[in-house]
């Protein structure tokens, strides 16, 4: 089968008629259907014409393609370059030193990648769910890709709506919509035809892919499937929406600035040389290992180890890391903006408040409503189940005579129990609705007058139990003077007002702490969510957020980009935003130059998920959700967000240490041979000495995913700062030249140095300084004394130092060029080591009190 174009698909179901609005009779003809449902054939051929009933995905690559994927960074671009230069001109040796650093960088970023997206694969894998379809009149299990336009769905508490619905019959039906819009409390749904203008953003009679019923049962007919419903308009955007993030721009902005001023450098350094000394290609090889030399050819291995290092610690803390980039804008995250059911929230209603009338705790309120939800046979709903679950009461001393359902023109649920021989009608429902059927109300154990005067005031306490983001009902009474053994809704007449009862979605216990935490390291909280005004700013009270600033969705359309922008930047916090509104958001407030991170669960959260530099989500999240996400916490508590954001700090101080020693001591290194190019007459390295120098140093780094980073360094978001990386290899640099200069010094002019003692003189201050640099520079404090590095960096610069003193006096000495050099000399290359270090700590006292040293 051919599949068709999204397009095409989307509008063939971009129906000419009002399917909220137009009778049952109109929409079956209009969705060639009926209430037998359509016949298999038909279904069948529909499928074709319409396609399968899922979510847009991303294309899956094939191993090769991810593997080869890894070649398009512009730095192992250039490695390969020069070692087809290399190669080239008969430098073997050169060119398969270059070649191996390619590559083990390559390699490398793929397994962590790979294995990165196993686990995120395992995570969102879909099981291929069957929903109750009626088909040429009988009903029966069908898989939900395979529903199509047309088919009548049989629904019942516990289902996930399979596709968008027009409702045809219902009873007592309640839809949690929380992962689309938001609302924290299940909607009623009915089946009459909607006829209220403003509710065509959320019809009454229409249901969505996505969410769940959580009481009662309906039949429902599929008006739109696959890319074609709310859910899948979500997930085609999230598959054509790619976010540059601040890891990525840092990245790539270093890079090229790197690669140009290596290109900038190898030139001159080739100009030189051909003008000095004449031969073409012995300028020309010589550059390119200069460019070997400047270019940070480790760094994409470099970043890869670090940040699986900070995947590999976060998931021993219950967290997925999926794409390894989202480690360090975890780190340089300042504003975190979050979803608030499900994420903030437990998602789950609990009863907060039984209370008379003036808000007072009151037992016999709890005891009516019990008694209540305990004897009403129909489908208990979420409020009914946290009135049981409250606290379990006795209730052997009643039994039960009647009871009058819910419907939706009461909006009431009563029951009449019987004890020693009395009735007693308990009514509890929408207190617009108890209202209008008390006479009396109850305070204090005595009975008053239930005029409008009063009504009045009474009205304003449940305003202000509304006010404060409660869900409220009102529970009403009735001793029955002329008992009987069947009521009707005439009963529900002269009843008492007894008091209120007031439920809540409540807080997270960890999300207090979590945001004290993540404030204390310089981050904003933010809350965007579906949900209303009232209950948001409940919960932001809850978690100790104070609310600085009040949006809501309903005119943020209107507000045109750049005041919008600077208001996003004072408010903090947004209520009843649609998907696409709380992606305006976080998009602006990215342009603003902030890291932005996104905490949510719900489908209606998967644009925002997407358009953050980070976006995290939680395991029971919808899968929409988690596909759109960089990290899922596998732990419920929030306080492992900040376990996070320490990591992503880690993460980046340790891939700075490498940019910032490699691209200073480099740079030093390319001023120390431009100069020596200018008064030597041979070239001061050999390119090949050159290559192993670079080679030998890159292997010593490889242990800086394992330094430990500064306390103090943690405190505060890190970005990447190209100015101040280039401001810093200005300022560091030089200070290697001038005691490669005094070296040069010594060499000629002390020891009347032969170009092969002069080579192995400078390879060895050269490496040397290189390697221990690192433990003075990684860290603003004296080091050694005050900031003590990793164990495996020490073992490995003593290493890779002791191999580069090998190399003279081994067999190895004549393949690259060496002569073993007087005892003399080491002990005059000691105090350059020594005096170097000396020079950079005090530089860098220096450098920290002029510019600080983030």
């Amino acid at each position: 089968m051919i599949r068709k174009s999204d397009a095409q698909l989307i509008s063939q179901q971009n129906w000419k008629f009002d399917y909220t609005r137009c009778p049952i009779e109109d929409l079956y003809r209009n969705l060639g259907t009926s209430d037998r449902g359509l016949t298999e054939q038909e279904a069948a051929a529909r499928l074709i014409d319409y396609g399968s009933n899922a979510p847009a995905r991303k294309k899956k690559h094939t191993v090769i393609f991810q593997f080869l994927a890894n070649f398009a960074n512009p730095l192992v671009v250039v490695l390969l370059a020069i070692g087809g230069f290399s190669f080239f001109f008969g430098e073997k040796i050169s060119a398969a030193l270059v070649a191996a650093m390619a590559l083990v960088s390559v390699v490398l970023s793929f397994i962590q990648e790979f294995r990165a997206g196993r686990e995120a694969e395992k995570l969102s894998e879909m099981v291929h769910a069957t929903t109750a379809v009626i088909r040429g009149g009988k009903t029966r299990e069908v898989k939900i890709p395979e529903i199509v336009p047309g088919d009548i769905i049989d629904l019942f508490a516990g289902d996930i709506i399979p596709a968008d619905l027009r409702i045809i019959s219902c009873k007592d039906l309640f839809i949690n919509q929380s992962s689309l819009t938001g609302e924290s409390l299940p909607v009623e749904k009915f089946a009459a035809p909607g006829a209220d203008p403003s509710a065509a953003s959320n019809p009454p009679n229409v249901v969505y892919m996505g969410s769940s019923v959580v009481s009662g049962s309906a039949l429902g007919v599929v008006v739109k499937t696959g890319l074609a419903t709310k859910f899948g308009e979500i997930s085609r955007r999230l598959i054509l929406h790619h976010v540059d993030t601040d890891f990525d721009r840092g990245i790539r902005s270093f890079t090229w600035f790197m690669i140009g001023t290596m290109l900038i450098m190898a030139g001159i350094i080739f100009l030189i040389n051909l003008i000095s000394k004449g031969n073409v290609i012995e300028a020309f090889l010589f550059a390119l290992a200069v460019a070997v030399g400047l270019t940070p050819e480790m760094l994409p291995m470099l970043v890869t180890i670090n940040l699986s290092k900070g995947a590999i610690a976060m998931s021993q803390k219950q967290v997925i890391v999926k794409r390894l980039n989202s480690i360090q804008n975890f780190g340089a995250m300042n504003i975190l903006c979050t979803d608030k059911t499900g994420t903030l929230t437990k998602d789950h209603i609990v009863l907060e408040r039984h209370c008379d009338v003036i808000r007072r705790e009151d037992q016999t309120v709890l005891e009516l409503a019990y008694i209540n939800s305990k004897y009403q046979t129909g489908l208990k709903n979420l409020l009914d189940r946290a009135v049981l679950k409250y606290e379990r009461m006795p209730t052997t001393q009643y039994k039960k005579v009647d009871e009058i359902p819910f419907d939706f023109a009461r909006r009431l649920m009563t029951v009449v129990v019987e004890n020693e021989g009395n009735h007693k009608l308990i009514a509890k429902g929408a207190p617009e609705e108890v209202f209008k059927r008390c006479v009396k109300y109850e305070l204090d154990g005595e009975l008053f007058d239930l005029d409008n005067l009063i009504l009045t005031d009474l009205k304003e306490e449940y305003d202000k139990l509304s006010s404060d983001g409660f869900r409220v009902i009102a529970v009403g009474y009735k001793d029955m003077e002329n008992p009987k053994s069947v009521y009707s809704k005439e009963d529900e007449r002269d009843l008492i007002l007894k008091g209120y009862l007031a439920f809540l979605d409540p807080p997270k216990t960890s999300a207090r702490h979590a945001i004290e935490l993540l404030h204390r390291r310089g981050i904003e909280f933010k809350i965007l969510t579906g949900d209303n005004e009232l209950v948001t700013q409940k919960i932001c009270s809850d978690v100790g957020l104070s609310v600085k600033g009040l949006m809501t969705g309903e005119g943020l359309d209107n507000i045109p980009d750049a005041e919008l922008s600077a208001l996003a930047e004072t408010t903090n916090v947004f209520a009843r935003l649609s998907p696409l509104q709380k992606e305006r958001v976080i998009r602006l407030l990215r342009a603003r130059g902030h890291v932005v991170g996104y905490l949510g669960d719900g489908i209606n959260d998967a644009p925002a998920l997407k358009a953050a530099d980070v976006g995290i989500s939680v395991n029971n999240a919808t899968d929409i959700a988690k596909e759109s996400a960089d990290i899922i916490l596998l732990k419920k508590s929030l306080s492992v967000l900040e376990d996070g954001v320490v990591e992503g700090r880690k993460t980046f101080a340790n891939i700075i240490k490498y940019i910032r020693m490699g691209a200073s001591s480099n740079f030093g290194n390319m001023f120390s041979m431009t100069g020596a190019s200018l008064f030597l007459p041979f070239l001061p390295m050999l390119p090949i000495q050159i290559l192993l120098n670079n080679f030998l140093y890159d292997i010593s780094q490889l242990a800086i995913p394992t330094d430990r980073v500064d306390r103090d360094y943690l405190l505060k978001p890190k970005r990447w700062d190209i100015r101040s990386l280039a401001r810093f290899m200005v300022f560091f640099g030089p200070i290697s030249s001038i005691f490669d200069f005094l070296t040069f010094w010594v060499l000629y002019h002390v020891y009347k140095a032969t170009p092969s003692f002069f080579h192995t003189g400078w390879f060895l201050e050269s490496l040397i300084t290189q390697t221990l640099i690192i433990h003075v520079i990684r860290t603003e404090k004296i080091p050694f004394l005050e900031s003590a590095s990793s164990p495996f960096l020490m073992i490995m610069s003593v290493s890779i130092i002791g191999i580069g003193l090998i190399i003279p006096f081994g067999p190895l000495a004549a393949a690259f060029g060496f002569v073993e050099p007087p005892s003399s000399y080491l002990v005059v290359l000691f105090f350059m080591v020594l005096g170097y270090l000396t020079a950079t700590q005090t530089a860098k006292q220096v450098y920290s009190s002029l510019y600080g040293f983030d």
